[in-house]
């Protein structure tokens, strides 16, 4: 009888899985146990091995046998076992993940999971039990603990990156709000201190990117600690103490792994999360902002007559929505809430409704201590979906501790069933929230354009390391700032594209943008959602050259730190003839060149000092003259 098809497909791939899943002896006088794991040839690689001797754990990461992590502790320790030593191997248990999912925002919508995943369990001599779960991607090597009941609560982690001493680092300094600037050292000479875990290395075996995944209230955010002279990253977590009275499964460790080109486009973070819990997302729609903090400071924040006004330009420019920052309820302290009609001290109802006529929502800026308890949640949260309001913008978390994290728990679930997206800012960075909780449309955490202590190196690292792992509020469009940004117009033109974010708030006041009608026009055409994301060119703390697309247009958005320069930008595109109109900087002001190249053709751009450039391209056809819409 013949095998079916679909048998013999399954049949291969366990066998293929087999082959990836390997255990190998270390030298025989040694007498140490090793695990092998890949998701295929030429991707990363992870190695654990077992010390015979000392009963330890490690894992080296390694791409085409070239290093990437070297030899790195593993390892955690609770109140009842240090997990981290005299260990000895119990089983191993391998499968294979494969998902599919649909994301809202990120870098691309339509995503396919394929994962190798090893579990190795070890036990003290005690009985104390550790549970090493292992998984293998085509762009990354990741791997928790999982502790079984009774475990106590965890005093901290072993866990830890060797990097080679000489690798090219890019750090950014750790701060409660994420805000750190980034800057490039090497692996060893980084001063002593802690820094943000998404932290960049340029190895012989790539690029890696360090990061985090799934982490929630049962676990406490972490960062790295380094000590001047080593290469060596611990984690360091945000709590002495992480409480648990139950099994626990603490967040991914990852590293994010390939050419710089795969790890800027990877969605290995979100991809390690759990899928959505919210069943129907129909309501979650990204989209463009006009954001009017930096537009018109807490002034327009208290006057439903600018604001009006505000909503009224969305409007013009066709932007799905305005977000009234700080100022709109400060004297929330006088009101009654008890009283039933507290509501009606506000103007956002009112605000609400005119927006709605005219096709705009609105989204509205809470602080996280009037969000704090489950009683003023259950005050706001329902009184904000009454009132029509489309989203919230919540500040000031600024902590990764455990009962912060448990306060997002909450905060997630509860948006999600009063249909209201988010946008976190003084907050943790993604970490596959946003799979998880799609209504997550964005987060700051990060060095943004309120900043006046920018760089434009920094500016062309973010792309490498803050918006790999999830969506940015840098808020880009403050043509207004003049000398408070170190970049060029078309620069920052291009940063709508460069800086993924599933509500990408534009910073500028309707004169700036007026003053400017080749970047209002480009920005009425940026949509907040795209099919897929490609690196044309890129160095970090040099240049960053991103591609989207969105339908059959490509948005192309160039960022430069330095001298004055001609760029080359592969047109890596696709086959065929496109018609591509860029903005770049003139000697008057921001002017626009239109060209018909081939896929695969260089598109020349001159560029000025600390500039940048912003592209459109579609498939050219005789009489075509324009990609806008």
């Amino acid at each position: 009888m013949a095998v079916p098809i679909r048998t013999a497909v399954a049949a291969l791939c366990a066998s293929l899985a087999a082959a990836l899943l390997t255990t190998a002896p270390a030298q025989a006088e040694q007498h140490d146990q090793a695990w092998s794991l890949s998701a295929g040839a030429h991707a990363p690689r992870a190695q654990v091995t077992l010390d015979d001797a000392t009963g330890t754990l490690s894992l080296a990461v390694s791409r085409d046998g070239r290093t990437v992590i070297e030899p790195s502790p593993v390892g955690i320790v609770t109140e009842r076992a240090d997990l981290s030593k005299d260990l000895r191997f119990l089983h191993r248990k391998n499968r294979m993940v494969q998902e599919r999912y649909r994301a809202k925002s990120g870098k691309r919508l339509d995503r396919l999971v394929r994962m190798n995943e090893t579990r190795l369990s070890f036990a003290t001599a005690a009985g104390a039990r550790l549970d090493l779960v292992v998984r293998a991607s085509a762009d990354g090597i990741a791997y928790h603990y999982a502790l079984p009941a009774g475990s106590g609560d965890v005093l901290g982690e072993t866990s830890a990156f060797n990097l080679p001493a000489d690798a090219k680092t890019w750090l950014g300094t750790y701060r409660v709000d994420n805000e750190g600037q980034f800057v490039q050292y090497t692996a060893a000479t980084a001063p002593t201190g802690e820094y943000s875990d998404q932290a960049l290395f340029a190895t012989d075996g790539g690029y890696t990117l360090l990061a985090e995944s799934d982490l929630t209230g049962a676990y406490s955010g972490a960062r790295l600690a380094h000590t001047q002279g080593t290469g060596t990253y611990r984690i360091k977590l945000a709590d002495d103490r992480v409480k648990s009275d139950g099994p626990l499964v603490t967040p991914w460790r990852a590293m994010v792994t390939g050419d710089l080109a795969t790890v800027t486009r990877s969605t290995f973070t979100d991809d390690l999360a759990p899928a959505s819990k919210v069943a129907d997302p129909s309501w979650i729609r990204p989209g463009t902002v006009l954001w009017t903090w930096l537009a018109g400071g807490r002034e327009a924040g208290q006057s439903l007559t600018a604001q009006k006004a505000f909503v009224d330009y969305a409007a013009k420019r066709n932007w799905p929505y305005e977000a009234v920052d700080a100022g709109w309820y400060f004297k929330a302290d006088e009101w009654d809430t008890t009283d039933p009609n507290w509501q009606t001290n506000s103007w956002m109802p009112e605000l609400v409704q005119y927006a709605r006529a005219k096709g705009v929502g609105i989204i509205v800026w809470i602080h996280q201590r009037d969000l704090d308890t489950p009683e003023e949640r259950a005050q706001w949260l329902p009184t904000l979906e009454k009132w029509g309001v489309k989203g919230i913008k919540i500040d000031f978390m600024n902590s990764e501790a455990q009962p912060m994290l448990q306060w997002y728990d909450a905060i997630l679930k509860e948006t999600a069933t009063h249909h209201l997206m988010i946008d976190f800012h003084g907050s943790t960075i993604p970490k596959g929230i946003q799979r998880t909780w799609p209504q997550v449309m964005t987060l700051e955490g990060v060095a943004g354009e309120e900043k006046r202590t920018n760089t434009a190196a920094h500016l062309t690292t973010l792309p490498f390391t803050r918006n790999v792992i999830g969506s940015m509020d840098f808020t880009p469009g403050a043509f207004q700032r003049v000398g408070l940004r170190p970049n060029s117009d078309a620069a920052e033109v291009g940063l709508s594209v460069v800086y993924e974010s599933g509500l990408q708030m534009f910073a500028g006041t309707p004169e700036s943008y007026e003053a400017r009608p080749l970047a209002r026009a480009y920005f009425d055409q940026v949509p907040a959602a795209w099919d897929d994301t490609r690196l044309l060119a890129g160095e970090p703390g040099q240049e960053a050259v991103l591609a989207r697309r969105s339908g059959e247009r490509w948005f192309l958005g160039g960022v430069y730190a330095g001298a004055a320069r001609t760029a080359a930008v592969p047109l890596a595109l696709g086959p065929g003839r496109w018609l591509v109109e860029t903005i770049r900087d003139g000697a008057d002001g921001l002017v626009q060149d239109r060209q018909v190249l081939r896929g695969g053709d260089t598109l020349s751009v001159d560029i000025v000092a600390n500039g940048g450039f912003a592209a459109l391209a579609c498939p050219w056809r005789p009489g075509l003259t324009t990609c806008y819409r």
